[in-house]
């Protein structure tokens, strides 16, 4: 948003933005009642803050969900990770994680082999070309997770984070 400083033909950025309402928003007619006001924030915000993530993640030619995977595989620390390891792991719980991982082989960021111990299963690396993606990545990320977490203090953050956990507790 621009402002024009008075008397002058000066324009400045600045970031204050009107904060809308849900019911702005989706420009609602009539009253939501709380529970449904609720619902529709949570779910508005996330589809806000993941548009935005993937817009960041499109020029790496990665989706939200394989950036998932190359971040548990880094955390593995170079232990392999099973499909069950990684789909337990996963935010999105019903991601195929096998296609995610073979799109990610394809591309170099993943190795997969047949476990020695049980040759039904497959372990999973990630490859250097991956924890160099995440590296370039990891500044980027910061960035983005900082964009919304500016909005408030950390003491809000904070009481969001237990609102929300408390809220999913069914």
């Amino acid at each position: 948003m621009y402002i024009q400083l008075k008397n002058s033909n000066t324009f400045v950025h600045t970031n204050i933005v009107h904060e809308m309402k849900i019911e702005e928003i989706i420009k609602s007619k009539s009253a939501l009642n709380i529970e449904k006001r609720t619902v529709l924030n949570i779910m508005y915000t996330q589809n806000v803050i993941a548009d935005k993530f993937n817009e960041l993640l499109k020029s790496f030619d990665l989706s939200a969900e394989q950036f998932n995977v190359l971040r548990i595989l880094r955390g593995q620390k170079g232990k392999p990770a099973n499909m069950c390891i990684i789909q337990e792991r996963m935010i999105a719980k019903t991601s195929n994680t096998t296609r995610l991982v073979d799109k990610l082989l394809l591309k170099g960021l993943v190795n997969r082999e047949v476990c020695e111990i049980n040759r039904r299963k497959m372990e999973v690396t990630i490859t250097e070309k991956g924890l160099q993606l995440l590296e370039e990545l990891d500044p980027k990320i910061e960035a983005h997770e900082r964009l919304f977490a500016n909005n408030l203090s950390e003491k809000e953050q904070e009481q969001l984070n237990i609102l929300l956990e408390k809220y999913r507790t069914i």
